[in-house]
């Protein structure tokens, strides 16, 4: 244990990857509050381990002699809508299913995020990544992303201009790679907003558009 927060040891990590394979983790910790998160890296840090920040596992290739250090599972539950005038702000924790999130968005008739239903992976994720499909990605929507600076110990809110947002990247798997991790994601939805139909092959099956 460190503090209240379970400590484990020789976890197989295959289970936790969408490829099903690969070895054990040397020491395992799932954070499911800031606060393990802060424990776990100290932790890693006072130790000096090597460590890995795993969120849903999609697309890890982990080795089989596994990892030799700290794995540090991102599983911060947590999604609230507030409504705003026209809009919806949706908080969501770094842990929760990505497909829950667009869910949860589509069942109060909220647009912005339709499109991305189907992604494997976890809120936390989808910054990192700027995630899309069919036309639409998430730096559309991204107000702001709730971080841990890991070589400092504190929590920040790095604004959508911060995490400069281009195609499928952001300052957190380039420039600043390590630097931060993902606690928890804001995003803003319009409300009975129409779905973005832009990808060619829908706007075939919606509306019988052809060039």
């Amino acid at each position: 244990m460190i503090g209240n927060l379970k400590l484990q040891e020789n976890i197989p990590l295959a289970p936790l990857t969408t490829f099903k394979a690969g070895g054990p983790a040397r020491y395992f910790i799932d954070a499911r509050t800031e606060a393990d998160v802060v424990e776990g890296v100290t932790f890693a840090t006072e130790k000096k381990l090597p460590l890995f920040v795993l969120g849903g596992g999609s697309n890890i290739v982990v080795a089989d002699q596994g990892w030799p250090g700290l794995v540090l599972k991102i599983s911060i539950p947590g999604m609230q809508l507030l409504k705003e005038p026209g809009s919806w702000t949706l908080c969501a924790g770094a842990g929760e299913n990505w497909d829950d999130v667009v869910a949860l968005a589509v069942s109060h008739n909220c647009a912005g995020i339709e499109c991305l239903s189907g992604i494997p992976g976890t809120a936390g994720g989808t910054p990192v990544q700027n995630v899309g499909a069919y036309g639409q990605e998430v730096a559309e929507t991204i107000t702001s992303v709730r971080v841990l600076e890991v070589a400092t110990g504190k929590i920040l809110e790095l604004s959508a201009a911060e995490c400069a947002f281009s195609y499928r990247t952001s300052i957190f798997n380039s420039i600043e790679r390590g630097r931060y991790i993902v606690l928890q994601v804001t995003y803003r939805l319009t409300l009975a907003g129409p779905p973005k139909i832009e990808y060619a092959d829908l706007k075939k099956y919606f509306t019988g558009f052809s060039d």
